[in-house]
């Protein structure tokens, strides 16, 4: 399987003290990208005399008790890094051209660069739990710039996580199982694909290029559900948490009705748990 063809299948044919500055949900795309794939522009931040535009996720929730989230080692141990990992590859293949479980392996396997040096500390500091959020409002330019101050020093800690050679960041469940999942994908991507081109909606077919993280997302949802037996309900789940911290606008949205639509018409044994699905 070779991500390209994924594509082409896809395709179908400084103000008062009183002013009030727009805080917008930040945006975590860009950290997926690989480290040697350019990144887009920073950001640009509006003149006082418009409103001050920065990006900063809502207050998040607790992280769930059921996995713990790096072990004694330091490394991330949980399933959910194991979907991000699997993700992240899968998107940096899709742009590369790559088979994504070779792509996946190549990085592993990757020596590290003399003098490299990761920080251990980024990984205790990595929120899995951060979602883009609605626009916030702030009275004064100064909590908009702290409110910024604090997006870059997030943003810098999950490029420097994102980026950083696996072995070092994820335990050994993790990679095998994040490789298990990528061979999933891999072996159920054809027929994954028509299912897919069936139950998008029209604008993510006319912009397939624009839309790769997303039709990703799917493609390990489904992989996960119908290969690994993971139950629909966690897959749809996880599917959804991770549209709402890579994707932007009504993407989860979008995705959590695709994968319904996906277990409710196109899963031969999907009548057992279709029921849970229901609201």
């Amino acid at each position: 399987m070779v991500a390209p063809a994924a594509v082409s299948t896809f395709s179908s044919s400084s103000s008062s003290s009183s002013s009030s500055y727009s805080v917008a949900p930040r945006t975590h795309r860009r950290g997926l990208l690989s480290a040697r794939a350019p990144l887009p522009p920073a950001r640009t931040v509006a003149s006082s005399r418009t409103p001050l535009v920065v990006s900063s996720p809502p207050p998040t929730p607790a992280p769930a008790p059921g996995h713990a989230k790096v072990d004694r080692s330091g490394r991330f141990c949980s399933p959910r890094a194991a979907r991000e990992l699997a993700l992240m590859v899968s998107y940096a293949a899709c742009l590369e051209g790559a088979d994504v479980v070779r792509h996946f392996d190549r990085r592993v396997a990757a020596r590290r660069e003399p003098g490299y040096v990761f920080n251990k500390a980024c990984v205790q500091s990595y929120n899995f739990m951060s979602f883009c959020g609605g626009p916030l409002e702030v009275a004064t330019e100064e909590e908009a710039e702290k409110l910024m101050s604090q997006n870059e020093k997030d943003s810098a800690n999950e490029a420097e996580v994102l980026s950083a050679p696996p072995r070092l960041v994820y335990n050994n469940f993790v990679l095998r199982l994040a490789r298990d999942m990528l061979v999933a994908v891999a072996s159920g991507w054809d027929q994954h694909v028509e299912v897919i081109n069936k139950i998008i909606p029209q604008h993510w077919k006319d912009e397939p290029v624009a839309r790769i993280l997303e039709l990703c997302i799917l493609h390990i949802a489904m992989a996960e559900m119908t290969s690994k037996g993971t139950p629909h309900k966690v897959a749809i789940n996880e599917a959804v948490d991770l549209a709402k911290r890579f994707c932007d606008g009504g993407a989860p949205r979008v995705i959590n009705g695709c994968l319904r639509t996906y277990v409710k018409d196109h899963m031969s044994n999907g009548n057992s748990q279709a029921a849970e699905l229901k609201p």
